[in-house]
């Protein structure tokens, strides 16, 4: 039985139901401070802070995964292309003592030119960039709730897959906010929009439409791209070759296990490339692996007849290793491709990098 087992309703039972009514309890409390702090940006009795630059924002209404750091990676290489200096700022959540979490430690291998900092004080994060590294532009990674510091673009991401937070606050479901708090988002992009249908894009979008009207609306695939080696992600190799092609998975018999928010969404995308999976192996958000941790895993594994183990990106960056057990390990790297709304969406980011070069 897990939590979002009993979050969703999926689980029956007495005890499922009890929990449920005691997760309800601390929902009101928690919706209850969000509410307050939320007025007091509304009314202005908390300071909101402008940083002298262009600053974009990329959450979440809800807990888990939505798939941003591939669209970060997304818009900080958009502007890269373009000459504009950019840095990516964020709070460092699930980092080790003096450390860098996954998060950073993917976008460093996907960005290797683009400085990350990290700081849980994001106006000072922001300000560091700017002085240390002559940035033009900060992207803020998951900073919907971030409110201190002012945004030009605020862009909110919706799972697909989950895309309310079972309709309930933390504890007693995903959301971060009520969806009221939508209206504050410029734009708003479908994640994982193709493992839905045409039907359930449309319900969502309805939905999101009654909170947030003016929004701008995107949809957003993400695509495999290729597999990553450690060794190769080290050494910070980014070519595709026909070693590590997305198209030699087929056909073959693979386990798979993953430490992100949206477990759900890395098997879907695993199944939709053609991908066997044998066998699927959860671990919490951010997990940060130990010994005990891969040998518990290079047992599980080396009971399966497979070809290969997979993981994603933010598992391997924190594993560091080829092989586990006697299986090899690859990470499947996926980038974002936009389905709808590109237009629209290079659009706002050309007026924030035609402001900047204006000055």
């Amino acid at each position: 039985m897990t939590l979002r087992e009993i979050m969703s309703g999926q689980q029956r039972g007495l005890f499922a139901f009890g929990a449920r009514g005691l997760l309800a309890g601390a929902e009101a409390v928690y919706g209850s401070v969000v509410s307050l702090r939320n007025r007091q940006y509304d009314r202005g009795g908390k300071a909101v802070h402008r940083v002298g630059v262009p600053v974009i924002s990329v959450g979440n209404i809800t807990a888990g995964g939505t798939g941003k750091t591939p669209f970060v990676a997304w818009i900080a290489n958009w502007f890269e292309q373009r000459s504009t200096n950019v840095a990516l700022v964020s709070r460092g959540y699930g980092a080790r003592a003096n450390g860098k979490n996954d998060e950073a430690l993917e976008l460093e291998l996907r960005l290797p030119r683009v400085p990350h900092v990290q700081n849980a004080d994001r106006v000072a994060a922001a300000r560091q960039a700017i002085s240390g590294f002559e940035t033009q532009l900060v992207v803020l990674d998951d900073a919907f709730q971030h409110r201190r510091i002012y945004r030009d673009l605020d862009i909110v991401l919706i799972d697909a897959l989950e895309p309310f937070g079972y309709g309930h606050l933390l504890p007693r479901g995903l959301l971060r906010e009520p969806l009221s708090s939508l209206r504050r988002a410029h734009l708003i992009a479908l994640s994982r929009a193709d493992l839905v249908t045409a039907n359930q894009r449309a319900e969502i979008r309805a939905t999101v439409r009654r909170h947030a009207p003016n929004a701008t609306w995107i949809e957003v695939a993400h695509r495999p791209r290729r597999l990553v080696s450690e060794t190769n992600a080290r050494l910070g190799s980014s070519e595709i070759s026909s070693e590590n092609s997305i198209d030699t998975l087929r056909g073959l018999r693979i386990a798979a296990f993953c430490g992100i928010g949206n477990p759900l969404g890395f098997r879907r995308t695993l199944e939709n490339s053609g991908v066997i999976v044998c066998a699927f192996r959860e671990f919490p958000d951010h997990h940060l692996y130990s010994r005990d941790d891969t040998s518990s895993l290079a047992t599980w594994l080396d009971t399966m007849d497979i070809d290969l183990a997979l993981c994603t990106m933010k598992d391997l960056v924190k594993l560091r290793v080829d092989q586990i057990g006697r299986h090899p390990l690859r990470a499947l790297m996926i980038d974002v491709e936009i389905l709808a709304g590109r237009e629209e969406l290079e659009s706002q980011l050309s007026a924030l990098s035609s402001r900047e070069r204006e000055k």
